[in-house]
């Protein structure tokens, strides 16, 4: 993965494999890997957003796929499920499943809105992640999320993901 998007895609048609590529528009690529969003936050940007602003995203540019209020579909739904993964009806969420706030918000960034991935401002982002935090419970409604905040989000499921002990992979 080095180089730019088209040379990525160029290399994908090459080798006669499949390249998913959308999204990746702004996403930097470090060596061979994809500069993703860790859990610290490091690389978050500059920008802010609350739950407020994000519902008037959301309604833009996120309910046609994901619903009104995030459980309606069709697209994957993104609010509830807590308790529900050992259950035999799990449903996989941001509340119930994602494991750090700085993944939502890595995920909207670079793949989101499926129409247009990686055209939402930062500011867009931490409002629509406000949003579904807020809509799933996680944090209150006037809470402002940025850089320094994000990363401190506790998700509910945080701890129940296993490091991957595989020796070759980082």
């Amino acid at each position: 993965l080095r180089g730019t998007l088209a040379d990525i895609k160029a290399r994908c048609r090459e080798a006669g494999v499949a390249c998913v590529a959308r999204g990746l528009a702004r996403t930097r690529v470090v060596g061979d890997r994809v500069q993703a969003i860790a859990p610290d936050g490091a690389e978050l940007p500059p920008g802010r957003g609350d739950a407020r602003a994000g519902a008037t995203v959301y309604a833009q540019r996120c309910a046609a796929c994901h619903g009104a209020s995030g459980r309606e579909g069709p697209d994957p739904v993104l609010v509830g499920g807590q308790g529900s993964l050992a259950s035999a009806t799990p449903l996989q969420t941001i509340g119930s499943y994602w494991p750090y706030a700085t993944t939502v918000y890595d995920y909207i960034h670079r793949a989101m809105p499926f129409t247009a991935p990686g055209s939402l401002t930062a500011d867009e982002v931490y409002a629509v992640t406000a949003f579904l935090l807020h809509a799933n419970g996680i944090i209150d409604a006037d809470a402002v999320l940025d850089s320094d905040t994000l990363p401190a989000v506790v998700m509910p499921n945080r701890d129940g993901f296993v490091p991957d002990p595989r020796p070759d992979l980082p």
